[in-house]
């Protein structure tokens, strides 16, 4: 049995994608989101493991919009690569978080992975359907 006539549907693979993952990306980032400035200082202290100590409710509260609006716009491929870029970044801080605290690799991989599927989807754009149409 061939599946190749899915092919054809390259565009609506990719929808399903930013959509599936954007709306994970939105109700993960929300309750960061939400959280206030105390949640955004407890986020942004992630930064200290990379060498970055100042001023950690910044980093946190940008961390929680990043999730939170590169949720929204993957779902509708609204500034779609720029949101990629900071998704990806926003991820790999994550990672480093993982490793630097000790918990290894298997804790660090879904961050790596998110990362990676940012990082790649930065390449291919959001295809036909979106609001960017890139």
């Amino acid at each position: 049995m061939s599946l190749k006539f899915l092919g054809r549907y390259k565009d609506f693979g990719l929808l399903l994608l930013r959509v599936g993952i954007g709306v994970m990306f939105l109700l993960h980032g929300a309750p960061k989101l939400l959280g206030g400035p105390d949640k955004w200082t407890s986020l942004g202290s992630a930064m200290q493991y990379l060498g970055i100590h100042a001023f950690p409710m910044f980093w946190g509260f940008s961390a929680a919009v990043t999730e939170f609006f590169g949720g929204v716009f993957l779902i509708l491929g609204l500034f779609f690569r720029p949101a990629c870029f900071f998704l990806a970044v926003t991820m790999a801080v994550a990672a480093s978080m993982h490793v630097g605290r000790g918990e290894g690799l298997m804790a660090a991989s879904h961050a790596i992975e998110n990362g990676i599927f940012f990082l790649g989807l930065i390449f291919i754009g959001p295809g036909r359907y979106s609001v960017d149409r890139g």
